[in-house]
C-alpha cells in the first residue's frame, strides 16, 4: 500500500558496526557483515585494523577525532605483538584516556603517555597480559568497558572486570556484551550488575552473516524535523522501536514533546521493518529527562525543547563536555547566540521558553553532532546556514540528502 510519508533512509549503527569490526579482526573474519555504517568512524577503524593486520604496517595509528575508535584500539593494540604508537588530533589527545590506561597497567599490559599522563599519544609494547581481573572507572566513558570486553576472547583467561562505579551510557556496554554472545564468546554478569566475566574464545566459531541495525542516534534528528513540521508523516525505513542502542531513548524523549511513533511492518518482505514518525501531538511544557544513557543525544533534546519553547531539564550529562568538543559549552553558546535561555551545571543543563531568532552562520565547533542537532532548525529559518556542514561525514556522511527530503517537502 502506497503512502505520501517521506521515506528517510539511515544509515547502519556505526556503535553496532565498529563493535562487530572488532570482533571480526580478533576471531580472523569469521563473520559477514552485510551493510555496515558508512560513517567515517568506521571507515577509519577498518583502514586501522586493515593496518594492524599488515606486514608492512608502520605502527603509528592516527584516530583523527574518534575516541571511540582509539579506546577500541588501545587494548587490541597492547596484546598485538610489537612496539605501537596511538595517537590522533589535538581535540582528542584532549580527551580523558587515563582509566583505560590503568585498567591495562592492572593486566601487566605496557603503555606509556608520551606526553601528558592518561591522555594521548601513547606507545605501547604488545604482550601478554599477567593478570586476567581488573577494574576500571566507567563514569567518563563506557567506551572503556566496552574496549576491555571485546579483547576478552583473545586473552588466555578471558576476562573478570569489575566497574568502580555506575557507568555512562550502560546499554553500549550491554551491546557489547550481546554481540559477544551472538559471535559465540560465553559472556555473564555479576547479580549486583557490576563485574562482567567474558571467557576465552572457543576453539571453533561458527561463521555467519550479521546484520546491523539502522542507527537511533542519526535517527533522532528527524524526530525533531517532525516536531517542526506536525503536518507531515516521516518514515525512518529499517528503525525498529524494541532496539539494544541506547539512543533508543530519543522515541520515550520525543513523546514528552508530542511526537508519535509507529513501528510499520512491509506486508511483502519479512525484515521490512520501519517507524513512522509525526509531530503535533499533546506537548509537556515541562520537561525533566536522564541522559546518563544516551549523552549523545543531549545536543539533539537540547535544540527540540528550545524550538519547542519548553522547559526542559536534561540530567545526567557531565561527561558530554568531553566529546568531539565542549558540547555543554558549544550547545549554550549557539542556542543563547540564537535567544535562547540555557543554564548549565556540572549534573544538569535546563533549557527555558524563549523566543529564537536565526543567526550566521551556526557554529559547529568541528562536531558531527553540533551540526545536524541545529540543522532542523532550518525548517523554521530557511536562510539558516551551518558552518562546516562537512563534518557529519563522521557518523551520517548522507545526512544532508536525507534531510532535504524534508527540508524541500512542499506539502
Amino acid at each position: 500500500m502506497k503512502t505520501n510519508d517521506i521515506r528517510i533512509s539511515l544509515p547502519a549503527s556505526k556503535s553496532m558496526s565498529n563493535r562487530w569490526l572488532m570482533i571480526n579482526h580478533l576471531t580472523g573474519s569469521c563473520f559477514r557483515i552485510t551493510k555496515p555504517s558508512t560513517s567515517g568512524d568506521t571507515r577509519l577503524l577498518r583502514r586501522l585494523l586493515a593496518q594492524i593486520t599488515s606486514e608492512n604496517s608502520s605502527h603509528v595509528y592516527y584516530c583523527n577525532n574518534a575516541g571511540s575508535v582509539a579506546r577500541f584500539l588501545m587494548p587490541l593494540l597492547a596484546i598485538t605483538p610489537g612496539h605501537h604508537i596511538l595517537t590522533g588530533d589535538d581535540r582528542l589527545c584532549q580527551r580523558p584516556m587515563a582509566p583505560l590506561i590503568e585498567a591495562l597497567r592492572q593486566m601487566g599490559l605496557r603503555v606509556e603517555c608520551t606526553e601528558q599522563e592518561g591522555f594521548l599519544p601513547v606507545q605501547i609494547q604488545g604482550s601478554v597480559p599477567t593478570r586476567r581481573t581488573v577494574s576500571v572507572d566507567p563514569l567518563l566513558s563506557s567506551q572503556f568497558v566496552s574496549s576491555l570486553l571485546l579483547i576478552a576472547p583473545r586473552m588466555p583467561e578471558g576476562i573478570s572486570l569489575t566497574m568502580t562505579q555506575r557507568p555512562t551510557s550502560r546499554p553500549y556496554i550491554e551491546m557489547t556484551c550481546d554481540i559477544l554472545r551472538q559471535a559465540g564468546i560465553e559472556v555473564r554478569r555479576s547479580s549486583n550488575g557490576r563485574t562482567y566475566y567474558v571467557q576465552h574464545m572457543p576453539t571453533r566459531l561458527k561463521s555467519a552473516a550479521v546484520a546491523i541495525e539502522r542507527d537511533w542516534s542519526s535517527a533522532s534528528y528527524f524526530y525533531t524535523m517532525a516536531l517542526l513540521r506536525p503536518e507531515l508523516r516521516i518514515r525512518l525505513l529499517g528503525l525498529q522501536l524494541e532496539s539494544c542502542q541506547g539512543d533508543s531513548a530519543t522515541d520515550r524523549f520525543f513523546h514528552l514533546l508530542g511526537v508519535t511513533s509507529t513501528e510499520v511492518r512491509s506486508p511483502y518482505r519479512a525484515a521490512g521493518r520501519s517507524i513512522t514518525i509525526q509531530g503535533g501531538g499533546e506537548c509537556s511544557r515541562n520537561i525533566q529527562f536522564n541522559c546518563i544513557d544516551c549523552p549523545d543525544l543531549v545536543p539533539t533534546f537540547a535544540v527540540a525543547a528550545a524550538a519547542a519553547k519548553v522547559r526542559a531539564t536534561l540530567k545526567g550529562v557531565s561527561n558530554i563536555a568531553l566529546k568531539e568538543s565542549d558540547r555543554m559549552q558549544a550547545i549554550g553558546n549557539e542556542l543563547r547566540r540564537m535567544g535562547g535561555k540555557v543554564t548549565c551545571t556540572e549534573e544538569e543543563m535546563i533549557i527555558y521558553p524563549s523566543e529564537l531568532r536565526p543567526v550566521e552562520p551556526v557554529q559547529t565547533y568541528n562536531d558531527h553532532r553540533i551540526a545536524m542537532a541545529f540543522a532542523p532548525l532550518k525548517l523554521r529559518f530557511p536562510d539558516l546556514q551551518i558552518d562546516n556542514p562537512g563534518v557529519v561525514d563522521k557518523s551520517f556522511p548522507e545526512f544532508w540528502e536525507q534531510f532535504d527530503l524534508v527540508l524541500n517537502n512542499k506539502l
